[in-house]
């Protein structure tokens, strides 16, 4: 079987869906890989390295994909000629897309992939579970942008992180409130730590208190009772009521009188990120205080955030929000990318290096989106209505 990998063409993408070590592997596996040229030099990768590592190098994606069994992709391909390229065109019916498609994002893209006659995989589905880690491509890549928006927002801070005692007088240490301790924030409390913040923390899920504690973190307690109902059965944390929200916001209001830095991390699958800082709570900050909103792409924790932008407030606190922060480390995020990648094709290569797609496995059906000209995930399949499954005549 074919593999290929093409360049990533997507605005803000620098990452490649496969490393040389990888390619490597996959090779071993049996497989056939083809990589188009360049497509990993934004993250460092040569055509050099990947052809040492067994790949064959070709010109274009036409040429990379016109006989692939198997698409590896960071983002969704390219459809309708969007920046000039169909990228959807060059694939065989048959054939397998893998990749972080978006699906509940870009229902379109979804039923063009059941058009084309692909079976297309969607890797932010893969579910929570302790077979699955080595495929969890949220978790490894929301850990490198936890730790890259504490370096980014430290970079635009006007002062130190540590404490400094020195001859000419004592520097004190930075104050750092990470808001949202699921992958992303544990790492920005961690890295924060790292550079000598004094670092608090707080979410919903009442599971997230002993994570930030064992990291030597502050957690920030809100409603203790309504924190053990904050989590859904996947990990991931619910969206709260008003009432929580106020006495949250309260509560962090008074927080943000002693903090410098702000890391916002909080999102909830398939709906908007919460508001958590608003124009109101803002004020609170001091000039020169730094805010972090990872969460911008869904539409932002702190009001007034703009994407690709940093925007300073009427009282000089700057806002930046980054999007694709995992994109702005490209190398490492790439080759842990490439291994969850890679960890899941071993799911769907049998030992005989032929194309198995085995709907009983729970990380197959979980992630799989269409299959034989149809869209056949439960969560994107329109709902069943009673007329419809009213039996005929």
């Amino acid at each position: 079987m074919k593999v290929a990998v093409i360049k990533e063409r997507r605005a803000h993408e620098r990452r490649v869906a496969a490393s040389p070590d990888t390619v490597k592997r996959m090779v071993g596996m049996g497989l056939e890989v083809v990589t188009e040229g360049g497509a990993g030099s934004s993250a460092s990768f040569t055509d050099a390295a990947f052809a040492a590592a067994g790949a064959s190098i070709v010109a274009d994606p036409a040429a990379a994909l016109g006989d692939a069994d198997i698409l590896l992709k960071v983002q969704r391909p390219l459809i309708d000629a969007e920046a000039g390229i169909d990228e959807l065109t060059y694939l065989k019916r048959g054939s397998v897309l893998i990749g972080l498609l978006q699906p509940t994002q870009n229902p379109d893209d979804v039923d063009a992939y059941a058009r084309a006659g692909i079976a297309a995989f969607a890797m932010e589905l893969v579910p929570r579970i302790t077979r699955a880690q080595a495929m969890d491509v949220l978790s490894s890549q929301a850990n490198l942008a936890g730790y890259k928006a504490v370096v980014e927002a430290a970079a635009e801070f006007g002062r130190a992180f540590p404490m400094m005692m020195t001859a000419a007088g004592t520097i004190k240490a930075a104050r750092v409130l990470v808001m949202g301790a699921g992958v992303a924030g544990l790492q920005a409390i961690a890295t924060a730590r790292r550079l000598g913040a004094i670092v608090s923390a707080t979410d919903v899920r009442a599971a997230a208190k002993e994570q930030v504690e064992s990291l030597g973190a502050t957690f920030i307690t809100v409603d203790e009772a309504a924190a053990h109902s904050a989590e859904t059965p996947e990990g991931y944390a619910r969206e709260m009521g008003e009432d929580y929200q106020h006495r949250q916001r309260d509560r962090i209001t008074e927080a943000l009188k002693r903090t410098d830095i702000v890391i916002c991390t909080a999102l909830i699958p398939g709906h908007r990120a919460p508001i958590l800082l608003t124009d109101a709570m803002l004020g609170g900050l001091a000039p020169g205080s730094v805010i972090v909103d990872l969460a911008v792409e869904a539409g932002g924790n702190v009001e007034g955030s703009r994407p690709e932008e940093i925007v300073t407030t009427p009282n000089g606190v700057q806002i930046i929000g980054p999007l694709n922060m995992p994109s702005r480390i490209a190398v490492d995020a790439s080759q842990l990318y490439a291994r969850n990648l890679l960890s899941f094709l071993t799911l769907l290569v049998d030992k005989d290096h032929q194309l198995k797609i085995d709907t009983s496995d729970e990380i197959i059906r979980a992630t799989l989106l269409t299959e034989n000209g149809a869209v056949v995930n439960p969560a994107l399949r329109p709902p069943i209505t009673a007329e419809a499954a009213a039996p005929s005549g």
